[in-house]
């Protein structure tokens, strides 16, 4: 070959690995030859977060509804207790001593009852001799109204004497009741929550902190709040609020340490009412909690998976990033690029946007090499495997420029 030749093609190469020759690069070929797809539709799966609380399905706050000291503790912390376990013992010597004096009263009205009873037969059998003496003549009309007298009187007794034993029996429920507020028990089953209180301490029904909180986590209620926007478009879609819940998507549970809860839950309640201060509306997700895993009081994150048929993906390489703002660069009939603002879904697989705003089917947008455009440019259209091969050509030619037998042989010499 004539030195000339060899001169004018390794001038070539070395023109193509200065404009081009960068690996993984934008590429500079000389030209304004750029890799355009037409957009499409194609099956996405998203993911949404929103930030959760997890609450047990009944959480009950334990206060005395007496005032005492402390005496026995009969839990502890994250203990499982069932409905009526006595939970707190407070001093109740007092409460006893007024138990014994009204079962005392009840006794005593008892007795009298018995004695009235018994005042109120002998007035009746006198009544009735005296009725038949009245009859035969034998006493008069006074003696016969004093026996009648006596006998009413005695009824009357009788009378008064049960009408004392109700009130004394009432007082002992009172004073019985009053007893069994010194026994703090459990009104529901679940677990023992924290004991701030130690033995000996003075507390009452207005104490704060509660004695300790009874959590039922069989089953735990996750609370998070979704925009009203996603609201109204779920509700818009599923044709009402009612209808919305029921065909909610099941939800999953990221924990604070990352990890994915076992099981799937499902919205129960949506609230009605928008907060005018944040503009979301509250929502309640229920969790089996056969484990017991859950904690009420606990943090997470609640996941929802949409699964969307016709979305419109692009790859994440022909997307630029401006200030929170996207841009992509679409093409125009007369070949010429346009730098157009996209809104993406906030979730993504880390090689694709699934756009929600901006493009269409059937628009064309270039692919790769977007950092050599400018907006207005105009472009000559190649697809991606003759953009590809043109990088990998011009790769060769930068690898080889150093060794002339390489070069010679990459050049067809």
């Amino acid at each position: 070959m004539k030195p000339t030749k060899i001169f004018l093609l390794v001038a070539t190469a070395a023109c193509l690995v200065a404009c081009g020759g960068k690996k993984g690069g934008g590429m500079n070929f000389g030209d304004n030859e750029f890799p355009v797809i037409t957009v499409g539709t194609a099956s996405a799966t998203s993911e949404i977060t929103y930030p959760a609380s997890i609450k047990g399905v009944q959480d009950v706050e334990i206060r005395p509804k007496t005032s005492g000291f402390i005496t026995r503790i009969n839990v502890h912390e994250g203990q499982t207790v069932g409905v009526g376990q006595i939970l707190f013992v407070l001093d109740n010597e007092t409460f006893q001593a007024a138990v014994r004096q009204a079962e005392a009263s009840v006794n005593q009205a008892r007795a009298a009852i018995n004695t009235a009873e018994a005042q109120m037969a002998t007035a009746k059998l006198t009544y009735e001799n005296s009725t038949e003496l009245h009859k035969n003549g034998v006493i008069g009309d006074y003696e016969m109204q004093a026996a009648q007298n006596s006998y009413n009187s005695a009824v009357a007794q009788v009378n008064q004497t049960k009408a004392a034993l109700q009130q004394a029996q009432a007082g002992l429920a009172s004073a019985k009741e009053n007893l069994s507020y010194c026994f703090v028990k459990s009104p529901a089953s679940g677990v023992v929550g924290n004991l701030p209180y130690k033995v000996g301490a003075l507390v009452s029904a207005s104490s704060a902190p509660a004695l300790t909180t009874i959590s039922n986590i069989s089953t735990t209620e996750v609370y998070f709040s979704m925009t009203e926007k996603d609201v109204l478009e779920m509700t818009k879609n599923s044709g009402g609020l009612n209808a919305a819940v029921n065909t909610f998507p099941p939800l999953r549970l990221k924990l604070a340490d990352g990890s994915i809860y076992p099981h799937t839950g499902r919205v129960v309640k949506v609230s009605g009412v928008i907060d005018s201060g944040t503009g979301s509306v509250s929502m309640i997700a229920q969790f089996p909690n056969p484990e017991h895993l859950l904690k009420s009081g606990g943090s997470g994150s609640i996941v929802v998976t949409q699964d969307n048929n016709a979305a419109i993906v692009v790859p994440q390489s022909c997307v630029s990033e401006v200030q929170d703002k996207h841009f992509i660069y679409t093409v125009g009939a007369d070949n010429k690029v346009k730098y157009t603002e996209i809104k993406v879904a906030p979730q993504n697989d880390g090689n694709n946007y699934v756009v929600e705003e901006g493009l269409k089917v059937g628009d064309k947008i270039v692919s790769k090499g977007i950092t050599k455009l400018s907006d207005g440019m105009e472009i000559v259209q190649i697809t991606e495997e003759q953009y590809d091969k043109k990088i990998e050509d011009a790769e060769k030619l930068g690898e080889n420029q150093g060794d002339l037998k390489k070069f010679k042989k990459t050049m067809g010499m």
